[in-house]
């Protein structure tokens, strides 16, 4: 048996041709006002490209268990996790748009018994997705109907609607692949903060066993010369006392410890029981460099940034979607088959069918209703281009203000070192001078307090300097590069 090829009618050819056509603006990226360099770049030199975050960003703060913690961050954070399932739904989405490009091709086959009294007749039709059966029946008589076809159905994209919705799912799924990589940055960034403060903590609270033990110490020394008769009674009490706020001091710091831990365990998918930080009193923070760049780079380095620009294009891809009901949708439609009432004979030349044919249809009133919908794509398209540029003004802040807070510190931290030495002298100047009877004990508690407020100061403006150094990273897009 052979099958004739049916040659495809004029309206095919024609749609083929139309469909280059595309209804609606052509997505431009919009345009910025940037300026050259930063405002605040020009307080430090520039910095060797090896400074620059590319990857494993935190690297660059030489802390291996730092290392060790975010390495799990894209994996087991189920906030990154959410933001990586939304992504892949984005994606099936642009996939099933681009499905409305192709045929929609279909298979259909049955079987049908029919008959009637024996002093009827007539004609039984049976009907089904891929064709028509006609059954002639006698009176009292039955018969046995097969039927197996093929249909096919296309509507061309002769305005373009079909491929600007592509354009704008395509659009959303690479604004939610940097929501992604704005998700796991923003996790990476604030695990690092947190794994900093408590470091902080546990040499903070190295510090004050330390100066719990000078304070026993300046207690006993207080207590003996009380016994001695050689002062009063209040140099005792106040000793006792400062020992006492100290050492309530280390137990409010094990506190805090305990919330960053929790915090810790939970940024990196673990339940807070089952996870533990062992103390470092040692700690040593490692401020790297500023690579802070041009301005121009944050569109690609920053996936917010990334992400508003994309949600941009897919609003400008819509208003060709909209602006594709004006114009009429062209329907090819196909149906090729066989029907029979013997098995044997299904597939024979005579007992064939087929149809093909082409709609058109316009929408001619619906009240304004395309015009509002065109209206509306537009307005969210200037919503979007607004949005996006927020984005970039905000993003040029942020990068503006942690280069300023890095400068200052920088500033800052050595004047606290300073301070530090000074405090910590002037203490045991004192004290000795108390040994010596020169002074009232008074000025010893005023003394050592000035220099333990000076070195806890100094431990807080190192940490001040490296989450700062952590939020600049985080401002510049961490390791990130638009890859559209």
């Amino acid at each position: 048996m052979r099958l004739r090829l049916i040659r495809p009618p004029l309206a095919v050819l024609t749609a083929a041709g139309l469909a280059g056509c595309m209804v609606g603006p052509n997505y431009h990226r919009p345009a910025l006002p940037l300026a050259p360099a930063y405002k605040e770049q020009g307080w430090s030199p520039a910095q060797p490209a090896e400074l620059d975050p590319r990857g494993d960003w935190w690297s660059l703060f030489n802390d291996p268990g730092l290392s060790a913690l975010e390495a799990r961050v894209a994996v087991t954070n189920q906030n990154v996790v959410a933001a990586e399932a939304a992504y892949r739904q984005a994606e099936a989405l642009v996939a099933e748009q681009r499905a409305g490009l192709l045929p929609t091709i279909s298979l259909d086959g049955g079987v049908t018994r029919s008959g009637g009294g024996r002093g009827g007749g007539g004609t039984v039709i049976t009907q089904g997705a891929g064709g028509t059966g006609i059954v002639a029946s006698g009176g009292g008589r039955s018969a046995t109907n097969y039927r197996v076809s093929a249909s096919a159905s296309w509507a061309p994209d002769i305005w373009g609607r079909i491929r600007r919705s592509i354009e704008s799912a395509r659009g959303n799924a690479q604004a939610s692949q940097a929501d992604l990589a704005a998700a796991t940055l923003s996790a990476q960034a604030t695990l690092a903060a947190d794994y900093f403060d408590l470091r902080e903590l546990d040499a903070e609270a190295a510090l004050l066993r330390e100066e719990v033990a000078g304070f026993a110490k300046s207690l006993q020394i207080a207590q003996n010369r009380y016994n001695a008769g050689i002062a009063p009674h209040s140099d005792a009490l106040q000793a006792q006392s400062q020992l006492a706020s100290t050492q309530a001091d280390l137990a409010d710091l094990e506190r805090r410890r305990a919330a960053f831990e929790h915090a810790i365990a939970v940024l990196t998918g673990q339940t807070p029981e089952a996870f533990a930080l062992a103390a470092e009193p040692t700690w040593t923070p490692s401020i790297p460099g500023a690579p802070a760049g041009v301005p121009s780079q944050l569109l690609q380095r920053r996936p917010d940034v990334a992400a508003a620009e994309r949600r941009a294009a897919s609003a400008s891809a819509q208003i060709g979607v909209e602006t594709a009901a004006y114009f009429p949708d062209l329907t090819l439609t196909g149906t090729y088959g066989f029907s029979a009432t013997e098995l044997g004979k299904l597939f024979s030349a005579s007992n064939n069918f087929w149809s093909y044919g082409a709609s058109l249809a316009e929408t001619v009133f619906n009240g304004g209703l395309t015009h509002a919908r065109v209206r509306a794509a537009r307005a969210n398209y200037d919503r979007a281009v607004a949005q996006y540029r927020q984005a970039v003004l905000a993003a040029l802040q942020d990068v503006e203000d942690q280069l300023a807070a890095s400068r200052v510190l920088a500033s800052e931290y050595d004047l606290r070192r300073q301070a530090a030495a000074d405090a910590d002298l002037a203490a045991t100047m004192v004290l000795n001078q108390y040994r010596e009877g020169q002074v009232a004990y008074t000025n010893v508690v005023t003394a050592q307090v000035q220099a333990l407020n000076a070195r806890r100061t100094l431990l807080q403006a190192a940490l001040s300097r490296q989450t700062t150094a952590v939020a600049l990273v985080q401002g510049l897009g961490g390791g990130w590069t638009s890859p559209f």
